[in-house]
Formats: C-alpha cells, structure tokens, sequence
C-alpha cells in the first residue's frame, strides 16, 4: 500500500507562511474573508493525526483506531503522513505565536480515522490490497456515520473490491464527498490505483505552480480533477512539525479543503451540488477539451468557487458519471465490481504530451505563480526523473 505523497523533509522554521506558495496561488486570504470551512468535518483516513501539533490543536476531534496492531490511538500518527494531510486541510498557523503553517480551510475540524500497516501480514503487494480492501471499508462508513462532509484518502492500493466499492457509495449516500489519490507511479508503470478508481471516489492528481501536471502523477479515466502536489509546506507529524512534501496525497487534502470550504459557505447543498461548482469553476484542460486523463476536468480554484459559483445544479443529481460498475481484478485475484480498468503493462509507454490548466483572468492568488505561467504550458511527461514514493508498512 502507498501512501500517496513523497517522502517529506523538514521545512525551514522562518518564514514558513511565506513557503506556503500553493496558498498564495490560491488566493487563501481573500478566500478566508469567504469561508475558512468553519462547521464542516473532514475525515482523514490515514495513519493518525497528532492533535498536539502547534498547528492543529483544537481543531481534531475524537476520531477511531483501526490500527490495533499500532502502539498508541488515532492521536498517534506512525509515519507523519495523516498529520501531514490534516495540516494542508486545517492548519491554523499557531505555532510560535502565529508564524506556522496554514491550512487552505483553517476552520475545519479534522476526524482522525487512523487504520493500519501491513507489517502484520506477509509484506507482500497482495497482502496490502487484502488489508487495505478490509479495512478502509470500515472506515469510510464510519466517517460517513459521524457527520464527515467530505472524506479524505491520502493513498493507494492496486486493487478494489465490492466492499470498498458499497462503503463509498454508502457514504455518498450518506451525503458525503470522497477525495483519493491516483497515485505517484505514473513514470514506473502506471497501474490503476484504489480507491480513486473506486466508483463514486473524485480523483487528484497533482498540478505545480506552473499548473502543469507534476510528471509522477498517475494519469487515466479515474482522474476528475488537479490540485497542487509539489513542494507544499505544512504542519505534518514528528520532527520539527513543519514539512516539505510532494505528491497526489497533497493534492487530495487540497481538493477536499477546497470541498469544505465552498459547502461551509453553502451549508444547505448537497455532495452533488459542492462538486458541480467545483467542476464550474475548474481551470480546465487547455487542449479545449472538456477533460482529459492527466489532468481530469482541470485544477480546483476554491477563490472562484466562493465568489462565482455558477448553478449548482440539483441536488440529487452527480455530475460526473462515475457511479458505473465494471469488472476489474479483486485482491483475491478474482473479478468484482469496481471502477472501469483499462490494461496496463508495467511498463506502460509515456504518453505523449498533455495539456495544462488553462488561466483565467479573473481568478484571485498570485497570477504570476498559478495562472501567467499556466498559460498555454504542456505538460512535461516522458523525462526520466526519480521519484522516491514513501510506502507505509502496509505492502
């Protein structure tokens, strides 16, 4: 099992709002004159969230410990990761008198859904996808039961199963939204990834301040949508308690901060009608399609979503069909119903070149960053780059 980010470094401890780049493309102080996402939950299924972290004290609720074979509760984070995605959704910047790190939606509260690693198993790909097809169900219907809006999946497995497949739609039916990764091997194979191909399931793939398309990000049906996911600074777990990271787990948190935001505003719309806006308010492909499979429908602008949000569409319609079953391999090796799972080799071709995100003049943040530099950019895809993917232990 991946967890979907790469391996994070400390972040110098000056200044650290000012390293927040993906914030000031956005626009985050306007946007929180708007809505800092206050009255929304987010659920982050991951490997714990540590309340104590300067940053997001106050702002984790009592979550649940799926990870029994961990020391500690889900106030425990054993990698940094969870802590990490929470900082990116909900940090408040109160670390040192004000001078941390912020997240995008500052007055969200954070379910902490911790679940496990895969050191109590064999350590092999097939025993994480078991695991992972085991528990995460679990969790997602728990988060969905205890009022979360939106629910975040910061990882990858490389298989689904029916049970993932009906927690989700069960948790959509419960009015929540469901945000995953796609995952950081499109340059080593490009395999479909779990639960972003799940049906229901809105997949984030990571954009840089260029808006182009970060090279290891996974592409295919099973991304919707963009997000930044290079070089993000955030309260994460351990250490200093401030990271550097990159990768589609940090574009996950943004899309459900961003989720959060505009439905804390819009208390009264459903799931359905929080992700039609933000699908009216996407910076979409410049290629002039309407999507595309690197990118999706394009890259969230939450600052667009709160001030123009266009017709929200019914509220009991979704508007992208996502919702379709197919049969794809389970973790047994066997077939169920999951999401639509083209075949892929292990050693899948680069694609040829794909569009960015296309600028829009009207859209807030640093214009020089996110939007000036966006324009008309292809996507640079085929270079040889290493990528160093952090794998919890739970594959």
């Amino acid at each position: 099992m991946l967890l979907v980010g790469i391996a994070s470094v400390p972040a110098h401890a000056e200044g650290i709002r000012d390293q927040q780049w993906h914030l000031d493309a956005m626009g985050a102080e306007e946007i929180w004159q708007l809505s800092t996402g206050k009255g929304v939950t987010v659920a982050v299924i991951d490997s714990g969230v540590e309340k104590q972290n300067p940053d997001l004290r106050g702002q984790v609720l009592k979550g649940k410990n799926f990870a029994p074979d961990k020391s500690g509760d889900e106030f425990t984070d054993y990698d940094g990761h969870g802590t990490g995605m929470a900082g990116l959704i909900a940090g408040t910047g109160e670390r040192d008198g004000g001078n941390g790190a912020f997240g995008l939606a500052p007055g969200v509260k954070i379910l902490p859904v911790r679940v496990p690693g895969v050191d109590a198993g064999t350590g092999s790909q097939a025993a994480a996808d078991k695991e992972f097809n085991r528990i995460v169900p679990q969790a997602i219907r728990y988060a969905a039961d205890s009022g979360s809006k939106v629910i975040n999946i910061s990882m990858a497995v490389s298989a689904g199963s029916p049970q993932l497949t009906q927690a989700v739609k069960y948790a959509l039916d419960k009015g929540a939204l469901v945000f995953a990764g796609v995952g950081n091997d499109a340059e080593k194979g490009n395999r479909l990834m779990y639960p972003a191909a799940t049906p229901g399931v809105v997949g984030v793939a990571a954009i840089d301040k260029k808006l182009k398309r970060v090279p290891f990000s996974q592409y295919g049906p099973q991304v919707d949508m963009a997000a930044p996911g290079k070089d993000t600074v955030s309260a994460c777990g351990g250490g200093t308690g401030i990271c550097t990271s990159t990768g589609t787990s940090d574009a996950t948190a943004l899309a459900s901060a961003a989720a959060a935001l505009i439905w804390s505003k819009h208390p009264d719309w459903t799931n359905n009608q929080v992700l039609k806006v933000m699908l009216n308010t996407i910076a979409a492909p410049n290629d002039g399609g309407k999507r595309n499979d690197y990118i999706g429908y394009g890259a969230i602008r939450p600052l667009r979503a709160l001030k123009t949000p266009g017709d929200p569409g019914p509220a009991d319609v979704r508007p992208i069909d996502d919702l379709k079953e197919a049969v794809t391999a389970s973790p047994s090796g066997g077939a169920s119903s999951s999401a639509p799972a083209p075949a892929q080799s292990s050693a899948a071709p680069a694609p040829a070149p794909a569009p960015a995100a296309q600028a829009a003049t009207d859209e807030g943040g640093n214009t020089g960053l996110w939007i000036g530099l966006g324009i008309g950019a292809a996507v640079l895809i085929g270079a040889a780059v290493a990528v160093s993917v952090l794998r919890s232990r739970r594959g």
